[in-house]
């Protein structure tokens, strides 16, 4: 009996000091980390496929076509595991990485404007509405993702949770800077409603 009220009492204490939504919220973290990490693995699918469309276009810049290359051997190259969320470092460096492949796609698509033959490609304008699209997912995702930290990092920092925070090691996590937030969330717009420019000579 006493060890059933002794059982009580600390079930009572860790559900007053937060632990169980800590809990609650870690999980919710990892889950939404997941969702980002789908997204990303989404559009990183879907670069080999735009690269060897654009690659049929003769003309095409080969420089833009080479740093859109890079960028993803470069955020494909780090491991992305659910242990990232606790190291704001090699998060940062992900976060960079991922930067750099949607500002290469966006830089990618401006240019494709310029050509016909690519505009006048289904292929291409298929491979380019799924692009956008992952986007908008990837913004969902990152979206969500933040929410719910800011919720975890609350609870971390509050008094007294924070008590519980430090007596479990539970470290505020780390989230999308607000710097590269307008770069990453934005997704490549094109206006089908224009008509394609004419062709050089």
């Amino acid at each position: 009996m006493q060890r059933l009220i002794a059982t009580l009492a600390i079930a009572a204490a860790l559900t007053g000091c937060g632990y169980n939504d800590f809990q609650r919220l870690d999980e919710q973290t990892k889950s939404a980390w997941s969702e980002v990490l789908n997204q990303y693995q989404r559009r990183a699918d879907l670069v080999p496929n735009i690269v060897a469309t654009v690659k049929g276009e003769a003309q095409f810049e080969q420089d833009t076509l080479t740093k859109v290359i890079e960028a993803r051997a470069k955020a494909t190259s780090i491991q992305a595991t659910p242990e990232l969320i606790n190291n704001p470092e090699a998060f940062n460096k992900f976060q960079q990485a991922q930067g750099e492949l949607s500002s290469a796609l966006s830089r990618l698509m401006v240019v494709a404007e310029r050509y016909p033959q690519l505009q006048a490609n289904q292929g291409f304008r298929d491979l380019r509405v799924t692009l956008e699209g992952t986007e908008n997912r990837i913004t969902v995702a990152r979206n969500q993702y933040i929410q719910t930290v800011q919720e975890y990092n609350v609870l971390a920092r509050s008094f007294p949770t924070n008590l519980t925070a430090k007596v479990f090691s539970y470290e505020p996590k780390p989230t999308f800077t607000v710097q590269n937030e307008a770069q990453i969330s934005v997704p490549p717009q094109v206006d089908f409603s224009r008509p394609a420019p004419a062709a050089k000579p």
